[in-house]
């Protein structure tokens, strides 16, 4: 089990941050929220980082709108996490994101993150130089920044039934980036790596994180 901090941004932003693991560790990983909020399920997928001996740090996002923000999975939760989502700059996104990845200054990091964080994974690795690799889940904003350089390893993982990233969008994202380890899950929707969601498949889940795990091992060595 971890813990929550406050962090600074250096616009001089304060906002919460769960985190977990071993101080010591030689290798971190920055975990990032969907629209729902650092929830229970982000905490959730921090510990289990942890658990594999990486430092780790989630962040609070929506932190900069509304502190505490935690939303379920039902569709007025949505329309919620939409709105909080769209009162927050890419840039204030990343000065949050770049201040998590120094709070674990020193060791090699990855950085994670699921829906709108898959989204800021991608950003991670081509708009920081903080991460040597990125794991991008179902992020629905890649297609539409494509075209951005990476700085590290990217993997990205894609629901073949996902109703808000068509197959057109992935197909473009592999052409853009064709060194980018990319997946998709047959049948899996929007979500499937949370088992809060309906949509979740553990299966799926199971897969995907196996090979981010790997992944994480392979780049952070």
């Amino acid at each position: 089990m971890g813990k929550t901090i406050n962090l600074t941004a250096a616009d001089g932003h304060t906002f919460a941050a769960y985190v977990a693991g071993p101080e010591n560790a030689t290798k971190g990983v920055v975990v990032v929220q969907e629209i729902f909020g650092a929830n229970h399920h982000i905490r959730d997928m921090a510990d289990r980082f942890a658990a594999l001996g990486y430092a780790v740090v989630a962040p609070a996002l929506f932190d900069r709108t509304e502190r505490g923000v935690e939303l379920g999975y039902t569709a007025d939760d949505v329309a919620k996490g939409r709105d909080y989502r769209m009162k927050l700059s890419d840039a204030q996104v990343m000065a949050d994101i770049e201040a998590s990845a120094n709070h674990l200054a020193g060791k090699k990091l990855g950085i994670v993150g699921y829906c709108f964080g898959g989204t800021v994974s991608w950003w991670g690795a081509t708009r920081t130089n903080k991460f040597a690799a990125a794991s991008c889940w179902y992020g629905g904003g890649i297609a539409g920044t494509k075209d951005e350089r990476p700085n590290c390893a990217v993997q990205m993982h894609f629901g073949e039934k996902d109703a808000s990233i068509p197959m057109n969008d992935v197909d473009a994202i592999r052409a853009a980036q064709p060194k980018a380890d990319i997946h998709v899950y047959m049948g899996a929707q929007h979500g499937f790596g949370c088992d809060e969601r309906g949509s979740f498949s553990k299966p799926d889940y199971e897969l995907a994180q196996a090979r981010t795990v790997v992944f994480f091992n392979d780049q952070l060595a």
